[in-house]
């Protein structure tokens, strides 16, 4: 039947896939200690995140408190907003250093 795959040909293919999967070189990912680029931006955006939603906590908290509700929560969560910016900014500047570190000691072996 026409339909049937023939059995040599299909053993001499999967023959020469594994023979070309052998010879190919694995792909190099530009990531820092085997994080990908995808999980670098998460940590990013949770940072920042986590740095408003503090200053919104705490601002809300302190507006209860005092009873005067939207003041400090504005404040606060401006506050947040820039210690999230610092952080992520600061997380970035630490994985540029250590791919920089990696590509100079690649260099010098």
């Amino acid at each position: 039947m026409a339909s049937d795959p023939d059995p040599d040909r299909l053993r001499a293919l999967e023959a020469r896939l594994s023979k070309v999967k052998d010879q190919a070189p694995a792909p190099k990912t530009n990531t820092v200690k085997g994080f990908s680029q995808g999980e670098v931006a998460w940590r990013m955006v949770i940072e920042l995140v986590t740095g408003m939603l503090l200053g919104m906590g705490i601002g809300y908290g302190l507006d209860v408190l005092f009873g005067t509700l939207p003041v400090f929560l504005i404040i606060f969560s401006l506050i947040g907003f820039a210690a999230g910016i610092k952080t992520m900014l600061g997380s970035a500047r630490q994985l540029a250093q250590k791919a920089a570190d990696q590509a100079a000691k690649g260099e010098r072996d």
